[in-house]
């Protein structure tokens, strides 16, 4: 098969595809009309899938010739809570959400992947699988569609992602060999003082003053704890305390962000901000908790995939249209945990058009993207497949 001619002539209903699903974004764990209108295409093309992975998870199968490997994609398909407000004429019809991340791009690619490997499945050996799957932004979806089995009968070999960048222009895309993005780890910080009047401070342990303190010593951990060849990110987003101007109350709650880059960091850097709270807080005769809350991990590409995802994208785009990251993103995705299990690599795809104006960032009301940008993905995400199931 051609895959760049076979691309260009299903494109157009590939954008009709996306602008459906843009029209009616679902937000995480909700998405249960999106999953119908993904199986509703998977019926009309006649290929295989499960639905229900993940409550509302779908995956896709399309099976070569016997023997070979098993190579995967994964989609998001979940919305966010952001009212659209770009005038077009497939804006979202459910009120406060919005495709403003992109996966409506995601689906329509990955259901043009699962097109074009079905239309050619008796001339590949091997399988390739295509998880359409929930709840990115919120709790993970991707770690319930591997306990779940999405990796296994036929067990995954290689898996493969992409997330549009409209910081990139249509027609690139941007690479990174190994750590591509960080782990997550959301905390909460209590610290329990003694309440009294207000114009008798000596009979208080004020927590609002020890909270001060503990935020000001918190700062010490990037500067003076982790080497500056590392990066990690600490962020203070939270902080309640008090009822009254003239009460001194008698608990304080902060809650923020850590980000690492590697295990080995992120939990010595948990481990001090433990020490740095607890012993901040008795210095003053307070006393503090904290709590953590387990986020994504880091993902980390596979090197070997890495390249040959180069390899192919310079055949199809030109070198001068690859990009290599310098630095990780702090940002997180949980298409990590896939790559805990399994080798791949995940990128970004350019759908920016400066021209057009569309350089708004993701998670914008404002967000748009260039929809030939699904074209692009489409076959760079079928070539690469199909060297993987190659290798």
């Amino acid at each position: 098969m051609d895959i760049k001619k076979r691309a260009n002539e299903i494109f157009e209903e590939l954008v009709e595809i996306r602008r459906e699903l843009h029209m009616y974004p679902e937000l995480s764990e909700r998405e249960y009309e999106t999953a119908d209108r993904i199986c509703k295409y998977l019926d009309k093309w006649g290929i295989e899938y499960k639905k229900g992975i993940a409550s509302t998870g779908v995956v896709a199968i399309i099976r070569g010739k016997e023997g070979g490997r098993t190579v995967a994609a994964r989609a998001d398909i979940d919305a966010l809570p952001v009212v659209e407000l770009n005038d077009i004429p497939y804006k979202s019809r459910n009120e406060g959400v919005m495709h403003a991340c992109g996966h409506d791009i995601h689906t329509a690619i990955h259901l043009g992947v699962a097109r074009l490997f079905k239309e050619m499945e008796d001339r590949f050996r091997g399988n390739v699988k295509i998880f359409f799957q929930p709840a990115e932004e919120t709790i993970g979806g991707a770690r319930r569609m591997i306990e779940e089995g999405c990796l296994k009968d036929p067990d995954v070999d290689y898996i493969l992602a992409l997330h549009v960048m409209p910081s990139l222009e249509v027609g690139n895309i941007e690479i990174k060999y190994g750590k591509q993005n960080a782990a997550t780890n959301e905390f909460t910080i209590t610290i329990r003082g003694k309440s009294s009047h207000a114009a008798y401070p000596e009979e208080s342990v004020d927590p609002i003053v020890v909270a001060a303190y503990v935020i000001t010593a918190l700062q010490t951990l990037v500067s003076r704890n982790i080497s500056p060849l590392n990066s990690v990110v600490l962020s203070l987003g939270k902080i309640n305390g008090g009822t009254k101007n003239n009460v001194i109350p008698g608990e304080v709650t902060m809650s923020g962000t850590l980000r690492t880059l590697d295990e080995e960091t992120r939990e010595y850097a948990k481990k001090r901000i433990i020490e740095i709270v607890e012993n901040t807080a008795r210095a003053y005769g307070a006393k503090a908790l904290v709590e953590f809350e387990e986020g994504y991990p880091a993902l980390i590409n596979d090197d070997e995939v890495v390249d040959l995802l180069k390899e192919t994208a310079e055949d199809i785009l030109g070198a001068d249209k690859v990009h290599f990251r310098e630095f990780p993103s702090m940002g997180a995705d949980d298409f990590s945990y896939y790559l805990q299990k399994t080798k791949g690599a995940y990128y970004n795809l350019g759908c920016g058009n400066k021209e057009k104006g569309w350089t708004r960032p993701l998670h914008s009301s404002k967000f748009m993207a260039d929809e030939e940008s699904i074209k692009i993905g489409l076959i760079l995400q079928t070539e690469t497949l199909l060297k993987l199931l190659e290798k």
